[in-house]
């Protein structure tokens, strides 16, 4: 299923920005691929994921194309995003483009990890431009070898990088209302640059195909557990999925950065959410969060239905966007609450966002 607009997306003239999207998209399809295979090897039958484009001011500055499952017998909630905006035609921005992958797989089964990977490349004008690669191991029930499994990946790929990397993923990915992480291992390298522009562009493909590689060979053996989950674990998995919410609404910059700046992708930017969380959880949280922060949390409660799990619907994901929205832009001093690692991305938007996540 494809929804179009009706208008084509257009693309920069940059050749820097053409490799980029090359690169992220290629990344994209290698990832759904073998998501629909794990899927259909478990699932004779088993539906693909939907095509869903989206455009920014009606295609004239890029859009994007997300890979989207819904709640089904593999996936709890799936999303694999590219996206790419550009500004050729608008010499008062000093960014240029924007490429990137951004893609969350939550599994239905609670013994089965999550995983969140972004891989961006953003541009300016003058024909500069950094990268961010990220990678995170979000599991409900943490397996002590997989962690190490998915650590090995990206150090292999990285080891110049990965002490940095895994030092800023520990800092941002950190919540302090619940003095816990997100996830249990991090990759974070933001603003690089070595120079190099060809090493920079092969390095960040050889980091998403290794780390989407091995994300899969985690989901396969995971999934192979002979006995159903027990109730125990899907409550685990519940609370898990509760805490995710809470950390992408309360504390991540890219997801903010990203309905600040337009409202025209609402639902594919908050397509990294998991199907069902627990409201009463969440409700509880909101004496733990600083003052500033407070009206927010009370907002995202007061837009989940009152049942237990609480459906993630639709509804309630354009709520979210709407409640954030409106939230920091009545208190845009709120936003220095949120998650930041010790290097902050560079700001080049006129809107004040990151563009590095479109």
């Amino acid at each position: 299923m494809r929804y179009h607009l009706g208008m084509t997306r257009t693309r920069s003239n940059s050749p820097q920005a053409a490799a980029a999207i090359a690169l992220v998209e290629a990344l994209q399809q290698r990832f759904r691929a073998q998501l629909e295979a794990l899927a259909a090897r478990r699932v004779p039958g088993h539906p693909g994921f939907a095509a869903i484009e989206w455009l920014r001011d009606e295609g004239r500055h890029g859009g994007g194309l997300r890979y989207a499952h819904g709640y089904g017998p593999v996936f709890n909630r799936a999303a694999i995003n590219v996206s790419h905006v550009h500004y050729d035609d608008d010499p008062g921005r000093k960014l240029g483009s924007a490429s990137a992958l951004s893609t969350i797989i939550h599994p239905r089964d609670p013994r089965a990890p999550s995983v969140h990977i972004h891989i961006s490349w953003t541009e300016r004008k003058d024909g500069t431009g950094y990268w961010r690669l990220m990678a995170d191991l979000n599991p409900a029930l943490a397996v002590a070898a997989d962690t190490e499994r998915f650590e090995a990946a990206m150090r292999e790929v990285a080891p110049g990088h990965y002490d940095e990397a895994r030092e800023q993923g520990d800092a941002y990915f950190f919540i302090p209302a619940l003095d816990r992480h997100r996830g249990v291992t991090h990759f974070y390298l933001e603003g690089f640059a070595s120079g190099a522009l060809e090493a920079d562009r092969e390095l960040a493909q050889r980091f998403g195909e290794a780390v989407i590689d091995r994300y899969v060979e985690l989901l396969d053996a995971a999934l192979d557990a002979a006995e159903p989950a027990s109730d125990e674990a899907r409550a685990a998995q519940l609370a898990y999925h509760t805490v995710y919410l809470f950390q992408v609404l309360t504390l991540d910059r890219g997801t903010t950065s990203g309905l600040l700046v337009h409202d025209q992708n609402d639902l594919g930017i908050m397509g990294s959410l998991p199907s069902f969380v627990d409201r009463e959880l969440l409700a509880s949280w909101v004496e733990r969060v600083p003052a500033g922060q407070r009206a927010l949390v009370e907002a995202l409660v007061a837009a989940l239905p009152e049942a237990r799990p609480a459906p993630v619907d639709d509804g309630a994901r354009a709520a979210f966007a709407r409640a954030l929205r409106a939230h920091y832009r009545a208190h845009p001093e709120a936003l220095e609450l949120q998650a930041r690692g010790r290097i902050l991305p560079p700001t080049l938007s006129n809107h004040g966002a990151d563009p590095g996540r479109p």
